[in-house]
């Protein structure tokens, strides 16, 4: 509390809350520059070697600190001869009321003026204005103490971490083929690897460079740390890992993979090569019947094959793998188209073995009955049985004569009932 704009002095009693208040402030001060001298960050900024912006901000704050303490060293003169001015009496008189209330109004403390302002070595402050200008050079010099602290705590070890994790994935990925040069992913790794020890240097250099500070808060120190970057990296180290993984497991089953894609075209060539003799066959034996072509081995697939099992004696699993997938698939397909060809070629012999059947079955019937040896049915059955045991066998032919054994041999049976 200071004079009334009347010049009336501070009475005792607001004397001594006016020095108690001034106290507890300038206590607070000393406090503050205390923790701000040995704040580990500020140790640390004092011992680094900086870059960019934490250099220029660093820079600034060095100037500002012996002039906080220059501030408070008025502070504290200030309220010493105060407080020796009131201990001389017990009940001060009017004349050391007023020279009390001068003091603790503190219009004419003295600091060190501006750079630049004419010349002036000094400049007059009251005693509130320099508790503001103390309270918002501490709070500046600890946002970034704090923020270069926290960014340093964060970061670094993070970093290391993920580095040594990179240099075991590193030499994993070289063991089974994954290099640079040789697979995205090896290409990948050295760009991690630069990345990461580019962002270490950076971080150490220039903190506050990743700093993202606290939208809104006025407390020193309030944000976070800027974790973008590394977040990519340990992203791009766990594609790299799951690609190398799957390297692995190719590595780890490509023998068998490729034995079992040599039974499956193995099966295809055996397959289209009966297709080929059942054709021959059919064509032999059956008359007045398109039977379709049979195509050759499947060349490419083989070629193929054989890059794979290249790949695999090279330990190139990078390439082996997206190439087994393939083969996989298609090797599969080959038996299918195969197995469709044996089927169609084999038609005509199966429609032909039907009709033989169909035959046998009616003759059968009609035994069973006693008409099998009649004149009708004789004649019938031996024109048929000559037309499906000939070959060249005309289809179309042998089905009429079936057809015709079958209704003679149904005609005979309705005779014999209705008898």
């Amino acid at each position: 509390m200071a004079p009334d704009s009347t010049g009336k002095a501070l009475s005792r009693d607001e004397v001594d809350r006016a020095l108690a208040r001034l106290g507890a402030e300038h206590e607070a001060i000393e406090s503050s520059l205390l923790a701000l001298q040995d704040h580990a960050g500020r140790r640390l900024l004092e011992g680094a070697e900086l870059a960019g912006t934490t250099r220029e901000r660093w820079a600034r704050a060095e100037r500002l600190i012996p002039l906080l303490w220059t501030y408070f060293d008025t502070c504290t003169e200030a309220l010493h001869a105060a407080r020796q001015l009131r201990a001389r009496s017990r009940y001060p008189g009017e004349d050391e009321l007023r020279r009390l209330s001068a003091l603790l109004d503190g219009a004419h403390l003295e600091v060190p003026g501006p750079a630049g302002e004419g010349g002036r070595p000094v400049e007059p402050v009251g005693w509130p204005e320099l508790v503001a200008r103390v309270n918002a050079g501490y709070a500046g010099v600890l946002d970034i103490v704090a923020a270069a602290d926290a960014v340093w705590s964060a970061l670094p070890a993070r970093i290391d971490l993920l580095s040594a994790e990179l240099r075991r994935l590193s030499a994993l990925a070289h063991s089974v083929g994954v290099r640079p040069g040789d697979h995205p992913s090896g290409d990948e790794l050295w760009r991690v690897t630069e990345e990461l020890t580019a962002l270490r240097a950076e971080v150490i250099a220039d903190p506050l460079a990743f700093w993202i500070s606290a939208g809104g808060s006025s407390a020193p120190g309030g944000g976070r740390p800027d974790t973008a970057r590394y977040d990519r990296a340990a992203r791009a180290l766990d594609d790299i890992r799951r690609e190398v993984d799957a390297v692995i497991g190719v590595r780890k089953d490509a023998e068998e993979r490729l034995i079992r894609l040599r039974d499956v075209l193995s099966r295809a060539d055996r397959t289209l090569a009966e297709a080929r003799t059942a054709r021959g066959e059919v064509l032999a034996k059956i008359a007045a019947s398109e039977v379709p072509a049979v195509s050759g081995p499947p060349s490419l697939l083989h070629e193929e094959l054989a890059a794979a099992a290249d790949y695999r004696r090279r330990a190139q699993w990078h390439r082996l793998s997206p190439l087994l997938e393939r083969l996989e698939v298609r090797a599969e397909e080959e038996l299918h188209r195969a197995r469709d060809s044996l089927s169609a070629v084999t038609v005509p012999l199966a429609v032909r073995a039907q009709l033989r059947g169909l035959l046998d079955a009616h003759r059968a019937r009609a035994a069973r009955c006693g008409k099998a040896e009649e004149p009708l049915l004789v004649e019938r059955y031996d024109a048929a049985r000559r037309l499906l045991w000939t070959a060249p066998c005309d289809l179309r032919a042998a089905e009429h004569a079936v057809l015709r054994y079958r209704e003679a041999a149904a005609e005979a049976l309705m005779t014999r009932s209705d008898s």
